[in-house]
């Protein structure tokens, strides 16, 4: 029993409190009382539901922008004849070198 929860679990007075006590006092009739030990359950959860809720918002975000470009598009080619088109360029294959002695 070397800390004082252990002390104040097996029912032993640890002589810091022992001292705080009045005289006169019945030492059987005192009643400590210890404070709960924190929980970090609260602060995780809510970490994880900001984290959620930005990723959800900035993925709506981009989903609208992206909705709004496609419209802005569409209009501007059918009433100005403006078109716009995504090219992909395609990489080159390099000849294959063949080692020759």
């Amino acid at each position: 029993m070397r800390l004082p929860d252990e002390q104040l679990r097996a029912g032993h007075i640890p002589a810091d409190l022992y001292r705080q006590i009045p005289p006169g006092t019945d030492v059987r009739q005192v009643v400590i009382v210890q404070e709960a030990p924190r929980s970090y359950t609260g602060p995780i959860v809510l970490t994880l539901l900001i984290t959620t809720g930005s990723v959800v918002v900035l993925l709506v975000i981009a989903f609208v922008a992206q909705a709004v470009a496609a419209s802005i598009v569409s209009v501007l080619s059918a009433t100005c004849g403006i078109s716009y088109t995504i090219s992909r360029t395609s990489r080159r294959k390099r000849p294959s070198r063949s080692l020759s002695k």
